[in-house]
């Protein structure tokens, strides 16, 4: 085991020094000594300081969780017919729910060869083909929401 930061060379001498030398590199990480206490030794009471800090900011489980997909409705995800997925007014919802999301809509336009979209395109109509093999029921109706979404994305 590995005591202390990641730097190159303070493992092996922490391994090697006295428990003096091993509280100095807990006094330098800034996590309070191993107690006998604890089963493994190695779990401190900075750490379990630390998730309290954590719970006080947060005064229930349900805000630490991430926003996760907006409500299924109209505005937010297409029909079936329409071609399925997600619409502009869904992306940008989701978006909000979750900072920092990178999500888009389909790539449904014409595109140049070796492009960004091409290479979205390429790739979604690949993992969507191994969901054909996956679901054989919805590959064989031509209204599932699969067809209709890899339609839309010209598969």
């Amino acid at each position: 085991m590995r005591y202390g930061c990641q730097k190159k060379g303070t493992g092996k001498a922490v391994m090697k020094a006295s428990f003096g030398g091993v509280a100095s590199i807990y006094d330098a990480i800034g996590a309070a000594v191993p107690t006998a206490k604890t089963k493994a030794g190695l779990k401190s009471t900075a750490t379990t300081q630390a998730e309290k800090k954590e719970g006080q900011d947060q005064s229930s489980p349900t805000q630490m969780k991430k926003g996760g997909m907006p409500s299924r409705n109209k505005k937010n995800f297409r029909s079936t017919k329409s071609g399925a997925g997600m619409t502009q007014a869904g992306v940008m919802a989701y978006r909000r729910k979750n900072p920092g999301s990178k999500l888009k809509t389909a790539v449904t336009g014409k595109v140049k060869k070796g492009s960004k979209d091409a290479k979205r395109r390429k790739s979604f109509c690949a993992r969507s083909a191994g969901q054909m093999k996956m679901f054989p029921k919805a590959a064989k109706d031509p209204n599932s929401r699969l067809r209709q979404a890899r339609k839309r994305w010209k598969c």
